[in-house]
């Protein structure tokens, strides 16, 4: 949700930009799933669970199929979607994620030239034009004020381009009118590049959702290296979730008995989930070493497993 409301940094009308925002919202969707992996992979095993204890469904199954046709299915079907886990977590939410920085780069620094309204914008208080019209990123039949030169300047089309940290407007076949203390006159043109400076232009910087797991262990940063770390340990959750799960879709209870401990289990696992932020951040900050954060997460998880299991029995 942070990465949405950075890019609405309104200075505009959202209205006008709205498709592009959600396009470019979309591309970082893949990211998200990785942190839920878990978390969907419980979910989903109970919701499969009490539709099939609704109506008796696991017994039939069980009396017609046999145990070991519906785990061999169950297995495909979970070490499929994690496989599908990894490719995503590793490839191609890493190559999504990296487009989706770009398009948020030039909304960004698009914002800061301004939108155009009724076909007119105006830049800075430097510079205002107006258009016929605009089509695949080019202005058409332009006339524009550079007010700090005393310029006026009409052509027949014109586009932006952000070049070294600065804006260039360049104009094509037209006319440039000066009219300051210094100088006066009129000239034809084919390309007149106008540049505007010191704009605070945002370069792209990579950040660890730029890199899959090996390349953040090998990385110098060192919140980059815990993340690659954190990876590994959550594909290990993953795959221990994969198995307890077998265990919930065919647990056979009263509903009353169900809810309660789905939601013992969950609870548990969102606890998991926040001590080992926690414990990455105290690595970070140089309280835990490497050691003592996959001790305490291990550790955890053993207790994970025996708690639901307790809890299933």
């Amino acid at each position: 949700m942070s990465q949405i409301l950075r890019i609405l940094e309104l200075q505009y009308s959202i209205s006008n930009q709205i498709f592009e925002v959600l396009k470019t919202t979309s591309l970082v969707l893949p990211s998200f799933i990785n942190p839920l992996m878990p978390f969907l992979l419980i979910i989903g095993s109970f919701f499969v669970n009490y539709n099939l204890n609704s109506n008796n469904e696991i017994v039939i199954l069980k009396q017609y199929l046999g145990f070991k046709k519906i785990y061999s299915l169950l297995s495909i079907m979970m070490f499929g979607l994690f496989i599908v886990y990894f490719i995503n977590n590793e490839f191609f939410s890493v190559k999504m994620y990296h487009k989706y920085k770009i398009e948020e780069l030039n909304i960004r620094n698009n914002l800061k030239l301004g939108t155009p309204s009724q076909n007119e914008f105006h830049i800075d208080n430097e510079v205002s034009i107006f258009f016929e019209k605009k089509e695949d990123e080019i202005f058409h039949n332009i006339e524009a004020i550079i007010y700090d030169e005393g310029q006026f300047i009409k052509s027949g089309s014109a586009e932006i381009e952000i070049l070294n940290k600065n804006f260039n407007l360049i104009f094509y076949n037209g006319q440039r009118l000066i009219l300051n203390s210094n100088e006066k006159s009129k000239t034809n043109f084919d390309k007149f590049i106008f540049t505007i400076e010191n704009t605070n232009i945002e370069d792209l910087l990579m950040d660890r959702d730029h890199f899959n797991t090996l390349q953040l262990i090998n990385h110098n940063n060192k919140e980059f290296k815990i993340h690659g770390y954190n990876k590994i340990y959550q594909y290990i959750l993953s795959l221990v979730i994969i198995f307890l799960s077998f265990k919930i879709i065919f647990l056979y209870e009263p509903k009353k008995n169900l809810i309660k401990k789905f939601t013992l289990i969950f609870i548990f696992l969102l606890l998991m989930q926040i001590i080992n932020s926690y414990t990455i951040y105290l690595y970070n900050n140089n309280s835990l070493n490497l050691l003592k954060y996959y001790f305490s997460n291990f550790s955890l998880l053993l207790l994970f497993i025996f708690f639901v299991n307790r809890v299933i029995k």
